[in-house]
């Protein structure tokens, strides 16, 4: 993971020496499950950053990005963040990282400066200063989930995801909106991170006999997983609500037609803003760069956001930006988006794996 992250820090370090810019802390995994989609989203970061320093900076002052790895243990991370915004190094925060890191975060936060969270989280969770971009369970993955109902006769479903609040209370939601359809959960199963022992977890998959597999797991977890699924020559479509295209190419590819990710964007997005988005990412990191993915194309959002909460309020001050929050837009990837009591309600694509690319096929 090293290597692959060292080519994208250097601009950040390099930006770091001005000195005179407003502080924004970049919470993103450079380790642990999720430390695939690191090197996709400091870029992006830092291509945000880039364009509104371009454009003059936010609140007249350049954008100095610093990096925090959100990929260590909840604690860990909430605390360097507290500790940086408590002593004044960092005037906002931005980023992607799993819901228990964001809870720890936000705690430690404690309302003092922005936090624009970017994923799909669980829905829920709002506290001052604190601003959702990603989809709730309703509009990432209840599509999906019908789509695969319909187009696959998928009226039995077994359930598996990784053991923290992300993935228990999407569980909850799925459960919630299958029944009120008729439709059977016939297991579930949550797995600790970094769980390599998969011969159990998917004997009981198998002896549940489903039409349909909902992966609430992330990152390596998701990537390990699926390549055990595809060895057993299993034949249920999988429904993902975190596979972006870092993890795509981590299994391998798919060839079964039978595995769906549900995020709100996919780099095979063909519009104007998508295709827009990925020219400006080519020409400034090159053709070798980390894939553009969910997670990377977020942290773009957040910076964007961040710059557009500040020049409507004049100000971090988080009561002024809450109090202008809503009708807040900016135009990136996924077309527009504005605020609405403090996040964004976007729906989600469902993209099939096609080899090592998403055929957006909803």
């Amino acid at each position: 993971m090293a290597e692959a992250i060292t080519p994208v820090i250097e601009p950040l370090e390099a930006q770091l020496l001005q000195g005179n810019g407003l502080r924004v802390g970049l919470v993103v995994p450079v380790s642990g499950v999720l430390g695939l989609v690191g090197p996709c989203a400091i870029n992006c970061a830092i291509l945000a950053a880039d364009e509104v320093n371009l454009a003059g900076g936010m609140l007249g002052r350049p954008i100095e990005l610093v990096l925090i790895d959100g990929g260590r243990p909840q604690e860990q991370v909430a605390a360097e963040v507290g500790g940086l915004a408590r002593t004044g190094v960092v005037d906002a925060v931005v980023g992607t990282c799993g819901s228990d890191v964001r809870i720890a975060t936000v705690r430690a936060l404690a309302g003092r400066i922005p936090f624009v969270y970017a994923p799909p989280y669980e829905g829920g969770g709002q506290a001052p200063g604190v601003y959702f971009l990603g989809e709730t369970p309703e509009h990432q993955l209840r599509p999906g989930l019908d789509w695969l109902i319909e187009r696959r006769r998928a009226r039995r479903w077994f359930m598996l995801g990784n053991d923290y609040v992300w993935p228990r209370l999407v569980h909850a939601a799925a459960r919630r909106h299958l029944a009120a359809g008729g439709v059977t959960v016939v297991g579930e199963r949550f797995v600790p991170y970094g769980s390599r022992n998969l011969a159990p977890v998917l004997e009981e998959l198998v002896a549940s006999r489903p039409d349909a597999v909902l992966l609430s797991l992330i990152g390596s977890d998701l990537v390990t997983f699926n390549r055990a699924y595809g060895a057993a020559g299993l034949p249920y479509p999988r429904l993902c609500g975190a596979l972006e295209e870092h993890g795509l190419l981590g299994i391998g590819g798919d060839a079964t037609g039978e595995l769906y990710g549900a995020m709100g964007y996919f780099a095979s997005l063909v519009t104007d803003d998508s295709l827009s988005l990925g020219e400006r990412y080519a020409r400034r990191f090159g053709s070798s760069a980390p894939l553009l993915n969910g997670h990377g194309q977020g942290c773009y959002e957040a910076v964007l956001m961040l710059t557009a909460l500040a020049r409507r309020a004049g100000t971090l001050h988080v009561p002024v930006v809450d109090a202008i929050a809503d009708g807040t837009s900016v135009v990136t990837a996924r077309g527009r988006l504005t605020m609405r009591n403090r996040m964004v309600r976007r729906g989600a694509h469902i993209g099939r794996a096609d080899g090592l690319d998403f055929d957006i096929v909803r």
